[in-house]
């Protein structure tokens, strides 16, 4: 199998060139003809589309139908990734793949329009949506977020009624390695199979990199008056029951694969 990666350099995409060193090339995604020419010059089997922007819609939307167009076009199985940002957080259970999706913010509606272009560009995808992903060596603009705090560095609440299902960024890797080789389409929700609060996950980012918590500060959203999901934990049952290995929680964990001398 030839695999593509889009977003190489990423948090989860780097992750992938480091296990499986697909082709990573650098494509301009809001060029859709630049697009298509890579494809064709590559000619994938399969593609993992990680790439995104949390500040460009344009990206995430028209990037991610670009992709979907090309790799239809030259007959790449595709696997892509979204967010459990789609949902509102109004439920008060986790979220299946059945429920109907409803983002607060541009972010969250810029990658459900890139799922249904997707689906309609290139039905036999498989949308993976997912939640945040933690477990760098190097942290991500999260988790330098809560290093900052924890060092004093910077003022932040960190939100104790927002729930999420955070997962190591390894294990959803490897999860994905094994979907790219499925026959599965759809959506399918594959997360860590605990649920956090913002506050408990800062205190445990914090923990694996050496830095007390005391300084991290416990809020509440309702207290911030920002509009915001309050539970997008994700029902991963579905990914139980067709994966080998599913990602579980991430408590205790987050620093166990730079420990291992790996997820740098």
């Amino acid at each position: 199998m030839t695999l593509l990666v889009t977003g190489g350099t990423g948090y989860l995409g780097s992750e992938l060139v480091r296990i499986a060193a697909p082709e990573h090339p650098r494509l301009e995604l809001r060029d859709a003809d630049a697009v298509r020419h890579g494809f064709e010059a590559l000619r994938p089997s399969a593609v993992i589309h990680t790439a995104y922007r949390q500040d460009d819609p344009a990206v995430n939307s028209d990037g991610s139908a670009a992709v979907a167009a090309a790799a239809a076009a030259v007959g790449a199985r595709l696997v892509h990734i979204s967010t459990d940002l789609v949902f509102d957080g109004a439920k008060p259970e986790p979220y299946s793949e059945d429920d109907e999706p409803n983002p607060l913010d541009d972010y969250g509606r810029s990658k459900l329009n890139a799922e249904r272009r997707v689906l309609a560009l290139h039905p036999d995808t498989l949308v993976v949506r997912t939640s945040l992903l933690v477990g760098r060596r190097r942290p991500g603009r999260q988790e330098q977020a809560v290093l900052d705090a924890a060092r004093g560095e910077r003022e932040l609440a960190f939100f104790e009624d927002e729930w999420r299902s955070p997962v190591l960024v390894s294990d959803l890797a490897a999860a994905l390695l094994e979907l790219v080789e499925s026959d599965l389409t759809g959506i399918l929700h594959v997360a860590g199979a605990e649920p956090m609060n913002r506050y408990e996950l800062a205190c445990e980012i914090a923990a694996a990199h050496g830095l007390p918590s005391g300084r991290l500060r416990r809020g509440t959203i309702a207290e911030s008056g920002v509009e915001r999901a309050a539970n997008c934990v994700l029902d991963s049952s579905r990914a139980r029951s067709v994966l080998s290995t599913v990602p579980p929680g991430v408590r205790g964990r987050i620093g166990s694969t730079w420990r291992n001398g790996s997820g740098g």
